[in-house]
């Protein structure tokens, strides 16, 4: 939909006009007003927008005059996008301002790093300018069934647009490889944090509460060195279901009901309806499961935590309750990033959702969705 909007919008200006007009009369996500409805309160937005009427009437005027209905059709849209994006910058939110200033920084930086640039920038210019006036004439004045003629002055627009554009759109382009991989390095970097809080952070909580048995803390510190040194040297991640022979839901599931009852001594009962396949999102799925058990089994006081799984068409469903004291979010320190990172967190990169439901007194439920693509029935 992107390329065919910008092969539209290059062909004749009314599909940037088109967004435009869409960016200014379409409400923004969590928005209840338009720019337009803003715009209408606005008296100067207004005035600007008229002030563009004057130049349009000319251009129109001039096109005629040189019998160039080609440049009257592209008035209209530059004229359209130009007043459409005063309206956006005048009276639009911070975002849709961030998203215009970041669209045309680019083009404003171009020529702006030293008196060279600027030489280079003109150079561009005039020769952009020359080129697509050659373009013109050769498709204005060429005899009917030549094709060398049109085709040239087709080519020469097309490489005018390019010389003003090309380093415009290479930095677009820059920024935009730069931002997905910042995306994906803190991507990366909480679920590092996620799987090192699962597992390193989880037993040394457990080495303190059995500090007075040295045997439980040479079993526990002998596991988490075994779990590391996987990772490091075998790429087997901490808390994975994969690779040890655990391939569905079920077996995931019971690998973790022994986990959490081995190492904290609390018992877990559990249901699964249905069963799949683990593919990537649903080891996320089920390490958050892990992780909301051990926090059950940890702080809950209670005797039984209950995990019950539901394997659908279109998604899955995890739930861990528990009978226990509960807690209040709100009381929870910010250094707490149990549920934030490994719960929450894990979900949102996984493409699912999560959602604790806790009271003082009334236990803790938490309830892990995750959709799935269509699968084979």
């Amino acid at each position: 939909m992107r390329v065919g909007l910008v092969i539209f919008g290059l062909a004749s200006g009314v599909g940037v006009a088109a967004y435009v007009v869409a960016w200014v009369l379409v409400p923004a996500l969590d928005e209840d007003r338009s720019i337009a409805s803003r715009a209408l309160a606005d008296g100067r937005a207004l005035v600007t927008v008229i002030a563009f009427a004057p130049p349009l009437v000319i251009a129109l005027l001039l096109a005629s005059a040189l019998q160039a209905p080609w440049a009257g059709g592209l008035a209209w849209p530059v004229f359209m996008s130009a007043a459409g994006l005063v309206l956006v910058w005048r009276d639009g939110t911070d975002v849709d301002r961030s998203h215009l200033r970041q669209a045309v920084g680019p083009l404003v930086q171009i020529g702006s790093s030293g008196r060279g640039s600027w030489r280079i920038l003109v150079g561009r210019l005039v020769a952009a300018a020359v080129m697509s006036l050659v373009g013109l004439l050769a498709l204005t004045q060429s005899r009917r069934g030549a094709v060398v003629a049109p085709l040239a002055g087709v080519a020469l627009l097309l490489a005018a647009i390019v010389i003003v554009f090309g380093p415009w759109w290479l930095r677009a382009g820059r920024d935009l490889v730069l931002e997905r991989q910042a995306r994906l390095r803190a991507e990366e970097r909480a679920d590092l944090a996620a799987r090192v809080h699962d597992s390193v952070l989880q037993t040394l909580a457990l080495i303190q509460r059995h500090a007075a048995d040295p045997a439980r803390v040479t079993q526990l510190a002998r596991n988490q060195e075994r779990e590391l040194r996987s990772w490091l040297w075998e790429g087997q991640r901490p808390g994975s279901f994969g690779g040890t022979g655990e391939a569905t839901v079920t077996s995931g599931i019971a690998r973790i009901q022994s986990d959490v009852e081995a190492a904290h001594e609390v018992r877990v009962e559990a249901v699964v309806v249905g069963d799949a396949a683990l593919t990537e999102p649903l080891e996320a799925l089920l390490a958050a499961g892990r992780e909301a058990t051990v926090n059950a089994a940890k702080w809950s006081g209670a005797d039984v935590v209950s995990i019950f799984a539901e394997v659908e068409q279109d998604c899955v469903t995890l739930y861990v309750r528990d009978r226990g004291r509960g807690f209040d979010r709100g009381e929870v320190g910010s250094d707490r990033r149990g549920l934030a990172e490994s719960i929450e967190g894990r979900m949102s990169r996984a493409g699912g959702s999560a959602m604790v439901r806790s009271e003082v007194g009334g236990g803790t439920e938490v309830a892990l969705r995750l959709p799935l693509p269509e699968r084979r029935k």
